[in-house]
Protein backbone atom coordinates (compact mmCIF):
# COMPACT_ATOMS: atom_id res chain seq x y z
CA UNK A 1 0.00 0.00 0.00
CA UNK A 2 1.00 3.90 -0.50
CA UNK A 3 1.93 5.85 2.02
CA UNK A 4 -0.61 8.24 3.18
CA UNK A 5 1.71 10.97 3.96
CA UNK A 6 3.67 10.35 0.56
CA UNK A 7 4.05 13.58 -1.54
CA UNK A 8 2.66 13.99 -5.35
CA UNK A 9 5.15 12.88 -7.74
CA UNK A 10 2.85 14.55 -10.30
CA UNK A 11 0.40 16.85 -10.23
CA UNK A 12 -2.00 18.05 -13.43
CA UNK A 13 -3.42 21.10 -12.62
CA UNK A 14 -6.47 21.95 -14.40
CA UNK A 15 -5.72 20.45 -17.51
CA UNK A 16 -7.53 21.10 -20.70
CA UNK A 17 -6.74 20.04 -24.45
CA UNK A 18 -8.48 21.09 -27.41
CA UNK A 19 -8.57 19.97 -30.73
CA UNK A 20 -9.98 22.44 -32.96
CA UNK A 21 -13.78 22.74 -31.39
CA UNK A 22 -13.78 19.23 -29.58
CA UNK A 23 -12.65 19.73 -25.74
CA UNK A 24 -11.06 16.06 -25.24
CA UNK A 25 -9.69 16.93 -21.48
CA UNK A 26 -11.84 19.41 -19.84
CA UNK A 27 -10.04 21.25 -16.81
CA UNK A 28 -8.64 18.02 -14.78
CA UNK A 29 -7.34 18.06 -11.89
CA UNK A 30 -5.11 15.09 -10.88
CA UNK A 31 -2.44 13.91 -8.52
CA UNK A 32 -0.88 10.81 -7.92
CA UNK A 33 0.79 10.09 -4.27
CA UNK A 34 4.39 8.53 -4.85
CA UNK A 35 4.94 5.25 -4.06
CA UNK A 36 1.01 4.34 -5.02
CA UNK A 37 -0.43 3.08 -8.20
CA UNK A 38 -3.35 4.27 -9.71
CA UNK A 39 -5.52 3.40 -12.01
CA UNK A 40 -7.48 6.20 -14.44
CA UNK A 41 -10.70 4.38 -16.43
CA UNK A 42 -13.69 5.43 -18.59
CA UNK A 43 -15.11 4.36 -21.86
CA UNK A 44 -13.27 4.87 -25.01
CA UNK A 45 -13.54 8.10 -25.73
CA UNK A 46 -13.13 9.58 -22.68
CA UNK A 47 -9.87 11.51 -22.41
CA UNK A 48 -7.80 8.59 -21.22
CA UNK A 49 -5.11 8.14 -23.78
CA UNK A 50 -4.65 12.29 -24.24
CA UNK A 51 -4.50 12.68 -20.96
CA UNK A 52 -1.61 10.16 -20.76
CA UNK A 53 -0.20 11.99 -23.63
CA UNK A 54 -0.27 15.30 -22.38
CA UNK A 55 1.65 13.77 -19.34
CA UNK A 56 4.28 12.44 -21.35
CA UNK A 57 5.16 15.38 -23.42
CA UNK A 58 3.24 14.30 -26.66
CA UNK A 59 0.90 16.76 -26.60
CA UNK A 60 1.05 20.51 -25.15
CA UNK A 61 -2.12 21.43 -22.70
CA UNK A 62 -4.21 23.76 -24.35
CA UNK A 63 -4.39 25.27 -21.17
CA UNK A 64 -3.56 24.20 -17.41
CA UNK A 65 -0.23 22.00 -16.15
CA UNK A 66 1.49 19.40 -15.30
CA UNK A 67 4.26 19.10 -12.47
CA UNK A 68 6.44 16.06 -12.04
CA UNK A 69 8.89 15.57 -8.96
CA UNK A 70 8.01 19.33 -8.30
CA UNK A 71 9.17 20.64 -11.73
CA UNK A 72 6.49 22.02 -14.74
CA UNK A 73 7.73 19.97 -17.52
CA UNK A 74 3.81 20.69 -20.13
CA UNK A 75 5.49 21.43 -22.83
CA UNK A 76 8.59 19.40 -22.74
CA UNK A 77 9.11 16.90 -25.35
CA UNK A 78 9.19 13.20 -24.50
CA UNK A 79 12.56 12.41 -24.35
CA UNK A 80 13.55 15.21 -21.99
CA UNK A 81 10.07 13.76 -19.57
CA UNK A 82 11.72 10.47 -19.96
CA UNK A 83 15.08 11.83 -19.10
CA UNK A 84 13.20 13.40 -15.96
CA UNK A 85 12.34 9.76 -14.76
CA UNK A 86 8.80 9.40 -16.33
CA UNK A 87 8.44 6.12 -18.74
CA UNK A 88 5.48 4.58 -20.26
CA UNK A 89 3.74 1.66 -22.20
CA UNK A 90 1.59 1.70 -25.33
CA UNK A 91 -1.57 0.56 -25.83
CA UNK A 92 -0.80 -0.77 -29.60
CA UNK A 93 2.38 -2.72 -28.45
CA UNK A 94 5.71 -0.62 -29.96
CA UNK A 95 8.71 -2.81 -30.21
CA UNK A 96 11.82 -3.51 -32.42
CA UNK A 97 10.07 -6.87 -33.47
CA UNK A 98 13.02 -7.76 -35.79
CA UNK A 99 15.54 -7.05 -32.75
CA UNK A 100 16.12 -9.47 -29.93
CA UNK A 101 14.33 -8.84 -26.47
CA UNK A 102 17.67 -7.65 -25.09
CA UNK A 103 18.62 -5.17 -27.65
CA UNK A 104 14.90 -3.90 -27.27
CA UNK A 105 15.83 -3.00 -23.61
CA UNK A 106 19.67 -1.84 -24.07
CA UNK A 107 17.89 1.05 -27.27
CA UNK A 108 16.26 1.92 -24.22
CA UNK A 109 19.50 2.83 -22.20
CA UNK A 110 21.05 5.36 -24.16
CA UNK A 111 19.86 7.61 -22.19
CA UNK A 112 21.54 7.11 -19.10
CA UNK A 113 24.57 5.97 -20.96
CA UNK A 114 27.60 8.39 -21.09
CA UNK A 115 29.87 7.13 -24.05
CA UNK A 116 30.52 10.16 -25.85
CA UNK A 117 31.89 10.80 -29.15
CA UNK A 118 35.55 10.15 -28.44
CA UNK A 119 34.77 7.32 -26.21
CA UNK A 120 32.28 5.79 -28.97
CA UNK A 121 35.06 6.57 -32.08
CA UNK A 122 38.34 4.71 -30.16
CA UNK A 123 36.55 2.33 -28.36
CA UNK A 124 37.86 2.96 -25.07
CA UNK A 125 37.93 0.23 -21.87
CA UNK A 126 35.69 2.73 -19.76
CA UNK A 127 33.19 2.34 -22.64
CA UNK A 128 33.60 -0.97 -23.20
CA UNK A 129 32.92 -1.40 -19.29
CA UNK A 130 29.63 0.60 -19.45
CA UNK A 131 28.30 -1.24 -22.33
CA UNK A 132 29.20 -4.37 -20.42
CA UNK A 133 27.50 -2.75 -17.55
CA UNK A 134 24.80 -2.24 -19.51
CA UNK A 135 23.74 -5.95 -21.16
CA UNK A 136 24.41 -7.19 -17.44
CA UNK A 137 21.38 -4.77 -16.11
CA UNK A 138 19.48 -5.45 -19.40
CA UNK A 139 19.28 -9.08 -18.42
CA UNK A 140 18.35 -8.73 -14.92
CA UNK A 141 15.68 -6.52 -15.97
CA UNK A 142 14.53 -9.22 -18.38
CA UNK A 143 14.63 -11.72 -15.18
CA UNK A 144 12.87 -9.84 -13.40
CA UNK A 145 10.12 -8.97 -15.87
CA UNK A 146 9.78 -12.85 -16.30
CA UNK A 147 11.99 -13.27 -19.33
CA UNK A 148 14.66 -15.00 -17.75
CA UNK A 149 16.89 -16.93 -20.73
CA UNK A 150 14.91 -15.16 -23.52
CA UNK A 151 17.91 -12.61 -24.29
CA UNK A 152 18.09 -13.62 -27.60
CA UNK A 153 14.58 -14.30 -28.61
CA UNK A 154 13.73 -11.52 -31.29
CA UNK A 155 10.09 -9.86 -30.24
CA UNK A 156 8.07 -10.75 -33.21
CA UNK A 157 8.69 -14.64 -31.99
CA UNK A 158 7.22 -13.74 -28.31
CA UNK A 159 3.98 -14.30 -26.93
CA UNK A 160 1.63 -11.56 -26.40
CA UNK A 161 1.99 -11.36 -22.48
CA UNK A 162 5.84 -11.59 -22.65
CA UNK A 163 5.92 -8.65 -25.39
CA UNK A 164 3.62 -6.79 -23.02
CA UNK A 165 6.56 -7.96 -20.20
CA UNK A 166 9.86 -6.93 -22.43
CA UNK A 167 7.75 -3.40 -23.33
CA UNK A 168 7.72 -3.08 -19.62
CA UNK A 169 11.39 -3.76 -19.04
CA UNK A 170 12.20 -1.49 -22.08
CA UNK A 171 10.44 1.34 -20.23
CA UNK A 172 12.46 0.18 -16.87
CA UNK A 173 15.78 0.57 -18.60
CA UNK A 174 15.47 4.12 -18.27
CA UNK A 175 15.05 4.25 -14.43
CA UNK A 176 11.89 5.72 -14.36
CA UNK A 177 10.54 7.23 -10.98
CA UNK A 178 7.16 6.89 -12.57
CA UNK A 179 5.62 4.33 -15.01
CA UNK A 180 2.45 4.65 -17.02
CA UNK A 181 1.11 1.80 -18.31
CA UNK A 182 -1.86 2.33 -21.24
CA UNK A 183 -3.69 -0.96 -21.39
CA UNK A 184 -1.43 -2.81 -20.09
CA UNK A 185 -3.97 -6.26 -20.28
CA UNK A 186 -5.39 -5.64 -23.02
CA UNK A 187 -5.09 -9.39 -25.35
CA UNK A 188 -3.82 -11.32 -22.34
CA UNK A 189 -5.58 -14.68 -21.13
CA UNK A 190 -6.69 -14.53 -17.65
CA UNK A 191 -3.96 -16.41 -16.36
CA UNK A 192 -1.45 -13.84 -18.36
CA UNK A 193 -3.86 -10.87 -16.61
CA UNK A 194 -3.25 -12.23 -13.57
CA UNK A 195 0.22 -13.00 -13.57
CA UNK A 196 0.83 -9.19 -14.77
CA UNK A 197 -1.09 -7.67 -12.59
CA UNK A 198 1.03 -9.67 -9.89
CA UNK A 199 4.26 -8.21 -11.30
CA UNK A 200 2.71 -4.50 -11.38
CA UNK A 201 2.56 -5.23 -7.72
CA UNK A 202 5.65 -6.27 -7.39
CA UNK A 203 7.12 -3.21 -9.28
CA UNK A 204 5.87 -1.18 -6.96
CA UNK A 205 7.58 -3.35 -4.01
CA UNK A 206 10.89 -4.23 -5.26
CA UNK A 207 11.94 -1.13 -7.41
CA UNK A 208 9.97 1.78 -5.56
CA UNK A 209 8.25 2.39 -8.60
CA UNK A 210 4.71 4.65 -8.60
CA UNK A 211 2.61 3.32 -11.33
CA UNK A 212 -0.15 5.03 -13.34
CA UNK A 213 -2.77 2.81 -15.55
CA UNK A 214 -5.01 3.10 -18.33
CA UNK A 215 -7.41 -0.19 -17.86
CA UNK A 216 -10.65 -1.74 -19.14
CA UNK A 217 -10.37 -4.82 -16.82
CA UNK A 218 -12.17 -3.88 -13.86
CA UNK A 219 -10.45 -7.03 -12.18
CA UNK A 220 -7.24 -5.46 -12.75
CA UNK A 221 -8.37 -2.01 -11.33
CA UNK A 222 -10.45 -3.45 -7.97
CA UNK A 223 -7.40 -5.69 -7.14
CA UNK A 224 -4.53 -3.57 -7.27
CA UNK A 225 -5.45 0.01 -7.09
CA UNK A 226 -4.95 2.55 -4.14
CA UNK A 227 -7.02 5.03 -6.26
CA UNK A 228 -8.99 5.09 -9.44
CA UNK A 229 -10.44 8.29 -11.10
CA UNK A 230 -13.45 7.90 -13.63
CA UNK A 231 -12.94 10.22 -17.17
CA UNK A 232 -15.54 10.49 -19.20
CA UNK A 233 -16.03 12.75 -22.21
CA UNK A 234 -13.04 14.63 -20.96
CA UNK A 235 -14.36 15.79 -17.44
CA UNK A 236 -13.08 14.00 -14.02
CA UNK A 237 -16.54 12.67 -12.63
CA UNK A 238 -15.37 10.27 -9.85
CA UNK A 239 -11.77 10.07 -7.81
CA UNK A 240 -11.88 7.47 -4.56
CA UNK A 241 -10.94 3.98 -3.58
CA UNK A 242 -11.77 0.72 -5.27
CA UNK A 243 -14.82 0.09 -3.43
CA UNK A 244 -16.21 3.58 -3.93
CA UNK A 245 -15.76 3.62 -7.46
CA UNK A 246 -17.02 0.39 -7.61
CA UNK A 247 -20.48 1.78 -6.14
CA UNK A 248 -20.22 5.50 -7.94
CA UNK A 249 -24.12 6.02 -9.42
CA UNK A 250 -22.23 8.61 -11.92
CA UNK A 251 -19.81 5.63 -12.72
CA UNK A 252 -22.41 2.66 -13.25
CA UNK A 253 -24.30 4.70 -15.25
CA UNK A 254 -21.20 5.91 -17.39
CA UNK A 255 -19.17 3.10 -17.50
CA UNK A 256 -19.46 0.12 -15.13
CA UNK A 257 -23.01 -0.71 -15.65
CA UNK A 258 -24.84 -2.52 -12.69
CA UNK A 259 -23.09 -5.64 -13.07
CA UNK A 260 -20.00 -3.95 -11.41
CA UNK A 261 -22.33 -3.48 -8.09
CA UNK A 262 -22.85 -7.62 -7.39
Amino acid sequence: MADPGAKNILEAVQVRKEFGGLIAVNDVDFVIPQGSIVSLIGPNGAGKTTFFNILTGVYKPTAGGVIFDGAPISGLPPHKVTALGMARTFQNIRLFHNMTALENVLVAMHSRIKGGVWRSIFRTPALKREEQGARERARELLAFSGLPGREDAYAKNLSYGDQRRLEVARALASEPQLLLLDEPSAGMNPEETANFTEFVSTLRAEHDITVLLIEHDMRVVMGISDRVTVLDYGEKIAEGLPKEIQHDERVIEAYLGTAATA
